[in-house]
C-alpha cells in the first residue's frame, strides 16, 4: 500500500503540505515518480508541476536524505531508494476555485488529487491511503471508503485521483435513495438549501437515468457542491462524485440558478455511465503524461450534453417550454460559430487538446459539446420514427453499458458506428459522413426528424441591423464600440476587421447609437474606424434584407396532428 498525508500550517498562504511513502523491493528498478500532467474530463495539457514547490526524498526510517533528480517537467527519479521506505515531501499550492481545482482558506479544504499526487512508475495498480491532518471539528465529503475520521482508502492510484474532496466544519448534506443506492449532496457555502426541493428533483432525474441504463456502476455517489458569492458555473464528472461549482450562492434556489443547478447536475451524473466507464479504447487505462487523443469526444459530451436537458424533461423536472428554451440555447451557440462549415464534430473531438477550451482564431472549430448534442438529438428522433419509439438513442446507450462499460472493455469509433447501425436496422452511413465525419447542415434533417415529434425548427432574421444586414458584431469597451465578430463573406468581411474601433457612422459620432446609425435606409455606409491606432473611412453597402446570424429555435408546431402530438408525448413523456 502507498500512503498520501496531507496537511497545511497557514492557509492563507494556499499551500498543502504532502507526503508521499512506500516501501521499495531491493531488487526494484530506479524510483521515478510521475505527476500527472492533466486530468480527465479537461482533455488538454495544464500541467500541475508548476503548483509544486520544493520536492524533497528521504529514508522514512531514518531520515536520511535521499537524492532527487528531476527528468522532466513533472517526473522525478529518487536515487538509492531499493530496500528502503521512501517519504517525498513538496508544497502544492491551491488556489485554483473551479470544479476542476483545488483550494485551501480557514474554512475549508477542496482538494482534486490528480493536481497533487504523483505515482510510482509501474504501481498505479497498488491500493493507496490518505490521511488529512485537520481539525477534529472537519467533516469530510467524499467518494472514496472512509476507514476513520480523516483517513480514506483508495483501491488504487487511479480511484485516488478520482475522487475529490471537501473538508470543512460548515458542510451542508442530506441524502436520497435511487435504485436501493444511497446518493449523497454536499455543499460548501453561506446559503440555505430547500433540501425538499432538490431531493425531490434530484431523485426524479436519478431514477429516469436508472431506468435507462438498468444498473449504475458506483456503490454510492456523491454530488459535491461548492456554492461561492459570486457568479461561477462548471462541472467535473469523476466516478463516485461529481464537483460543481456555481453561484452566487443568494440565488441558489431562484428560477435562473436552479435550472442551471439542476443542467449541470444531471449531465455530470450521465457522466458517471459516458466517459467514467463507457470510456474510449484510446484512454484504457489512462495515460497522464501526454494528450489521449481520442475521436468521439461527440459521444462523451456531445451525447451526455444532449441528455443532460433532455432527461431532466423526461422525468418530469423540466417542463417542455423549459427544455425547449435550453435546446435554443445550443442552436444559438452552434449557429453563431462559422466554423460549423471548417471541422467537423469528429476532428474537434482531436483538437480539444489544441484549443478545445479557449476561443481560438475565427471560424475554425465546432463544439464537440453544441453539434454533439445536435447529432445526439437528430440520431434520437431518427431511430425513433424508424421504429415508432420502439428503439431510440437509449438502446446504443445500453449497449455501449453492457456491452462495454460494464465489463470493463474500451470502444472504438467502429464499435459506437456499428451499434448504431444494428440498432437502426439499416445503413447509417449518411448521418456519419455527413454530420460527424462531414460539415453538412444540420437544418433540413433535423427540422424533418422535429416534425416526427410535432415540432419544427423556426429561423427568424436577425434584428440587429449591425449583425443581420452588415454581418458584424461589436462590443462596447471602455466607452469604446470595438468590432468582435465578422461574418465571413460578408459585406462587412470587404471592409472591418475585428479590432476596428468604430468611431462615426457617416459623420456621425457613434455613442450607443450603432444600431439607429445603421438603419437609415441608404445604400452605402462611411465607417470611421481606428485601426491599430490609424484612423480610417470604409463604405460599406448593406443587404437589403438581414441574412446573417439568423435566429435558430425549436417550437411545437402550430397544426400538428394526433399522431404527431402523441409521438411528442412518448418522446418526451409530457403532454403536448
Amino acid at each position: 500500500m502507498i500512503h498520501y498525508y496531507v496537511s497545511f500550517q497557514n492557509p492563507l498562504t494556499f499551500y498543502l503540505q504532502v507526503q508521499m511513502q512506500l516501501a521499495v523491493p531491493a531488487d526494484a528498478a530506479p524510483l521515478e515518480l510521475q505527476l500527472p500532467a492533466w486530468r480527465p474530463g479537461r482533455y488538454e495539457l495544464q500541467n500541475f508541476g508548476q503548483k509544486i514547490q520544493r520536492v524533497e526524498a528521504c529514508d522514512a526510517a531514518t531520515g536520511q536524505p535521499l537524492s532527487l533528480q528531476k527528468l522532466t517537467k513533472d517526473r522525478w527519479q529518487v536515487a538509492d531508494a531499493a530496500g528502503r521506505t521512501v517519504r517525498v515531501q513538496y508544497n502544492f499550492y491551491a488556489h485554483q476555485m473551479d470544479a476542476g481545482g483545488s483550494w485551501l482558506d480557514e474554512s475549508q479544504l477542496y482538494l482534486n488529487g490528480i493536481q497533487c499526487f504523483m505515482y510510482a512508475e509501474g504501481r498505479r495498480t497498488e491500493s493507496c491511503e490518505l490521511h488529512l491532518a485537520l481539525p477534529e471539528n472537519w467533516q469530510v465529503a467524499c467518494g472514496m471508503k472512509q476507514l476513520a475520521p480523516h483517513v480514506l482508502q483508495a483501491a488504487s492510484f487511479d480511484e485516488l485521483v478520482d475522487s475529490p474532496l471537501i473538508a470543512s466544519p460548515t458542510l451542508h448534506h442530506a441524502r436520497y435513495e435511487a435504485g436501493g443506492l444511497p446518493f449523497h449532496v454536499w455543499m460548501q457555502g453561506e446559503l440555505q438549501p430547500r433540501w425538499d426541493v432538490i431531493l425531490r428533483d434530484f431523485q426524479a432525474f436519478t431514477e429516469e437515468q436508472l431506468r435507462l441504463f438498468g444498473s449504475f456502476p458506483a456503490r454510492e455517489f456523491h454530488f459535491l457542491n461548492e456554492i461561492l458569492p459570486y457568479k461561477h458555473y462548471h462541472g467535473v464528472e469523476h466516478l463516485t462524485s461529481t464537483v460543481i461549482v456555481l453561484g452566487p450562492a443568494e440565488l441558489l434556489m431562484t428560477e435562473g440558478l436552479y435550472k442551471e443547478f439542476l443542467g449541470v447536475s444531471c449531465h455530470e451524473l450521465f457522466h458517471c455511465w459516458n466517459i467514467k466507464t463507457i470510456r474510449p479504447a484510446e484512454m484504457m487505462p489512462y495515460d497522464y503524461t501526454r494528450e489521449n487523443y481520442f475521436r468521439t469526444c461527440f459521444v462523451a459530451e456531445g451525447i451526455t450534453t444532449y441528455y443532460g436537458e433532455y432527461l431532466l424533461a423526461r422525468a418530469g423536472v423540466r417542463a417542455a417550454e423549459q427544455y425547449f428554451d435550453e435546446l435554443n440555447t445550443v442552436l444559438r451557440k452552434h449557429y453563431d460559430d462559422h466554423g460549423r462549415y471548417n471541422l467537423s464534430v469528429a476532428d474537434a473531438s482531436m483538437d480539444l487538446w489544441l484549443d478545445g477550451y479557449k476561443p481560438g482564431v475565427p471560424d475554425r472549430k465546432v463544439s464537440v459539446y453544441h453539434k454533439g448534442a445536435l447529432a445526439a438529438l437528430l440520431l434520437d428522433l431518427h431511430l425513433r420514427r424508424r421504429h415508432n419509439h420502439q428503439r431510440s438513442l437509449d438502446d446504443v446507450m445500453r449497449r455501449l453499458w453492457l456491452e462495454f462499460g460494464q465489463p470493463g472493455i474500451g470502444y472504438t469509433e467502429d464499435d459506437y458506428r456499428r451499434l448504431v447501425t444494428e440498432v437502426a436496422g439499416e445503413d447509417m452511413s449518411w448521418y456519419f459522413e455527413q454530420h460527424i465525419y462531414g460539415t453538412a447542415e444540420l437544418e433540413g434533417p433535423l427540422d424533418d426528424a422535429l416534425h416526427f415529434v410535432g415540432c419544427t425548427l423556426m429561423v427568424q432574421p436577425n434584428a440587429s441591423a449591425s449583425e443581420g444586414r452588415f454581418g458584424f458584431r461589436t462590443i462596447v469597451k471602455n466607452e469604446r464600440t470595438e468590432v468582435t465578430d465578422i461574418y465571413p463573406d460578408s459585406p462587412a468581411a470587404r471592409g472591418l476587421t475585428v479590432d476596428d474601433q468604430v468611431v462615426a457612422v457617416n459623420g456621425r459620432r457613434v455613442d450607443m447609437n450603432l444600431q439607429t446609425l445603421l438603419s437609415s435606409g441608404q445604400p452605402s455606409y462611411d465607417f470611421t474606424v481606428f485601426r491599430q491606432d490609424r484612423l480610417l473611412t470604409v463604405s460599406i453597402s448593406p443587404e437589403p434584407t438581414p441574412r446573417y446570424w439568423n435566429k435558430v429555435t425549436v417550437d411545437k408546431l402550430p397544426a400538428a396532428t394526433p399522431a404527431q402530438q402523441a409521438s411528442f408525448r412518448q418522446w418526451l413523456k409530457q403532454d403536448f
